[in-house]
């Protein structure tokens, strides 16, 4: 059966090691505060769409809240 096609876009984008060293100590933080696995990537999808105040679709909540 095929999958779903989905709105998401995958992009490539550089950040400095030091960067992703304390966002995954981030993430183990939120991780165990909200009882779920969140990721680098999870954090850095949530500060977009905080800082520029972006909707999201009730079907792609899943990856970003």
């Amino acid at each position: 059966m095929a999958r779903p096609k989905s709105d998401n876009v995958q992009i490539n984008i550089s950040i400095p090691s030091e960067w992703k060293t304390q966002l995954e100590n981030l993430a183990r933080i939120y991780s165990v505060e909200e009882g779920e696995t969140i990721t680098f990537l999870d954090l850095m999808r949530r500060g977009i769409q905080e800082k520029y105040q972006l909707g999201v679709k009730d079907d792609e909540r899943g990856a970003i809240s």
